[in-house]
């Protein structure tokens, strides 16, 4: 693996340790560019639009009811590439319980978390920047990172054992978020015209990849000039956000306004990655998001990432390319377009459009 992803370029310091420490000022790495900031109350940003909701549960009902959720869906993989979803089959036991563990974990003596350190290589464990640039603006936000799929790359070593049930529920978890995915994914290829199984098949079959970030943003002092996470386009092919239903703080880019999503409890935010976007040549498009951080409440979610199988080059798919909308992208593995992350943290939508075919 390239050499700059070694390790960190400065020592890094926990967010949550300096939330903590009683400063009521952030320190400059964290504040953003003026342009990059949240915006003032007021403004067109976080106006009163809402991503779609829609009921998975009739999926399962009759022809029409089904036909309804896959037109549901597709219009709003066209046009949000968010929705949350309700009635979506997870366990709701599971839930409380993972988002329980995690809230624990973060409890911790920061000692203890800092034996699960992570470098720039995997990201796996805790950590507290993303991008390996040197004096780059960080985010307002710690979390821990962890593979779920496939098992050989899985390192329980850098699994916590404190809490005691972590890593059991965390695995039911990732199961269950797993087999939600599959359905998305069945949806989407009926939407695009082809079998249930296409896009599957497309990201490599049984080999998939699957992992998990658990987001812990911190009090701020000085919401106004930080984010807690920078506006990004997910790299792989699905998310599903476990977010935090007290304190809303994802927010959706909707043409030029930044519109705050405020989770329906019970509900999961689903979203397109930019492999979505490649293999469908565009039909589908991920969509820059960010987080925004609060002065009075921590916040936590849970991201998991349904990927596709990481040496497989992806391109879109021929039956999609036609006179009219020819081929947007060229080919490259899912390994070597998250290496581009790995160095420069979030950065808009730069690396799928670097990926346009001349």
């Amino acid at each position: 693996m390239d050499s700059l992803l070694h390790d960190w370029p400065e020592p890094v310091v926990a967010v949550q340790s300096i939330a903590e420490s009683g400063a009521t000022l952030i320190p400059n790495k964290y504040v953003k560019p003026a342009a990059d900031r949240p915006t003032v109350p007021g403004s067109s940003a976080g106006r009163e639009l809402s991503i779609p909701i829609i009921d998975l549960g009739k999926l399962a009902g009759g022809v029409v009811d089904c036909r309804a959720v896959i037109r549901a869906i597709s219009d709003a993989c066209r046009d949000w590439g968010f929705f949350q979803v309700v009635n979506h089959g997870v366990d709701m036991e599971v839930v409380r319980a993972v988002l329980g563990v995690w809230r624990e974990f973060f409890k911790l003596p920061m000692e203890e978390k800092k034996k699960l350190a992570n470098s720039p290589r995997t990201y796996e464990g805790y950590g507290s920047r993303l991008g390996v640039e040197k004096d780059s603006s960080l985010d307002w936000g710690d979390y821990f990172y962890l593979h779920l799929l496939p098992h050989c790359i899985k390192n329980f070593d850098k699994w916590p054992t404190v809490p005691g049930a972590c890593r059991e529920i965390t695995e039911e978890y990732g199961r269950q978020m797993v087999t939600l995915c599959e359905t998305v994914m069945k949806v989407l290829s009926m939407s695009l015209g082809f079998d249930v199984g296409f896009l599957k098949e497309k990201f490599g079959g049984e080999e998939i990849g699957a992992c998990m970030r658990v987001n812990y943003y911190p009090k701020c002092p000085q919401p106004e000039l930080t984010l807690g996470l920078s506006a990004h386009s997910d790299p792989g092919g699905l998310t599903v956000l476990l977010a935090d239903d007290r304190v809303p703080g994802l927010q959706v880019r909707k043409g030029n306004d930044w519109v705050t999503v405020n989770p329906i409890p019970g509900a999961l935010i689903i979203n397109v990655g930019d492999q979505i976007q490649v293999l469908s040549n565009a039909t589908y498009k991920s969509v820059e998001h960010r987080v925004v951080v609060n002065e009075s409440e921590e916040r936590l979610s849970i991201a998991f990432f349904y990927n596709p199988k990481s040496d497989l080059p992806l391109e879109p798919v021929k039956e999609l390319i036609t006179q009219e909308r020819p081929q947007l992208y060229r080919a490259m593995t899912f390994n070597e377009y998250r290496l581009y992350i790995r160095k420069k943290g979030p950065s808009g939508k730069t690396q799928v459009e670097s990926l346009k075919a001349m």
